[in-house]
């Protein structure tokens, strides 16, 4: 598969304030979970770039001791919005560190968005805040992610 937009190579990329190069009625296969634990956590993306969006539906194999949403499986699902973020730009680029806030808990059968923003990326570096909401809108987690872009490409780029 070719990827529609391909940059030839990761220094020869749109300017920072530039929009992406994509189009909307075709996301990139990277939207999809294509490993194990993003598919254990049932999370689906329905809008990527650098404004991405992933939701995942609260299972009752999903709640802790508690009976409330293991913290786990929030970041997994923060995490993976990042990651889907991070490599829209369709370079490698992988997590140079995170950190995350529970603000309240979550109850089974809820379903989780998780909205990244591409915060700022400067050179190889990016940084993406990601807003957890539960069903009726209200914030349960904070995530912060920090990127490092390496060399390859998401999806191959014919040349």
């Amino acid at each position: 598969m070719r990827w529609p937009h391909a940059l030839p190579n990761a220094r020869q990329r749109r300017p920072q304030n530039a929009p992406p190069k994509r189009s909307p009625a075709q996301p990139p296969k990277q939207c999809t979970p294509r490993t194990p634990a993003a598919a254990a956590s049932a999370s689906r993306c329905s809008k990527c770039g650098r404004a991405t969006r992933a939701r995942m539906p609260v299972r009752g194999d999903f709640l802790n001791g508690h009976q409330i949403c293991h913290g786990g499986l929030v970041f997994t699902l923060a995490d993976s919005t990042f990651a889907f973020a991070c490599n829209s730009y369709n370079i490698n680029t992988v997590a140079a560190g995170c950190s995350i806030e529970f603000l309240r808990p979550v109850a089974g059968g809820d379903v989780l968005t998780a909205e990244a923003t591409e915060q700022t990326l400067n050179g190889r570096h990016g940084i993406y805040d990601i807003r957890v909401t539960n069903r009726a809108g209200e914030t349960v987690a904070m995530f912060r992610g920090k990127s490092t872009q390496i060399k390859g490409t998401v999806i191959p780029v014919d040349r």
